[in-house]
């Protein structure tokens, strides 16, 4: 039992402190934070009012379209993930110039020379209670979609990978195969 008026002894905090900082420095200086998470889009920029958007015929849209249950409709039928890389590609692709899938503009790119750049435009919406994971399986199969139609045209004109290319041969091959993406803000989707 302490007697009054007699301090305790008490444990200097300042050295504990001092290294809980040195330790907190170095782990923070130390360690990586990944910052390459998230779907890499580039926003079209902000539109002008007083201009009308261009028309896009029904052949050159492709929609799909992901409810609350996670079930997709493409192009007005049902769906499943396992399909949607194929038909986004072929969409995009076109390879039979068939009349009901987009149209193709002939353009000259440098390093590329006269190549046919489709018109087509695929058109995501999602339902408000879509879920994350099958939001980010949809893009990543559109993604891999567009991917696989650059990497067959790199090896076409190039003879190797897309990522094996130089920046101007890679920014060629993205002028002749553009990311078309565009989605709308999710809604409330009827369910099939």
């Amino acid at each position: 039992m302490a007697r009054r008026g007699k301090k305790l002894p008490a444990l200097n905090g300042s050295a504990m402190s001092d290294i809980s900082f040195l330790l907190l420095t170095f782990f923070l200086l130390t360690s990586s934070i990944n910052t390459d998470s998230g779907i890499q889009r580039r926003l079209p920029p902000p539109s002008d009012p007083n201009v009308k958007p261009p028309d896009i015929h029904k052949r050159n849209t492709f929609v799909v379209l992901v409810n609350m249950n996670d079930q997709l409709l493409i192009n007005g039928e049902p769906g499943d993930i396992n399909s949607l890389k194929d038909r986004a590609k072929e969409f995009l692709g076109n390879p039979r110039n068939l009349p009901n899938l987009p149209e193709k503009e002939k353009r000259t790119i440098d390093l590329l020379g006269q190549v046919e750049v489709s018109k087509g435009v695929i058109s995501l919406q999602n339902d408000r209670g879509t879920s994350y994971q099958m939001y980010i399986q949809v893009q990543n199969e559109l993604t891999a979609a567009v991917n696989e139609l650059r990497n067959d045209m790199a090896k076409e004109k190039f003879g190797r990978k897309y990522s094996d290319c130089n920046n101007s041969q890679m920014a060629a091959i993205d002028k002749a195969i553009p990311v078309a993406i565009s989605e709308a803000e999710p809604k409330n989707v009827a369910q099939k």
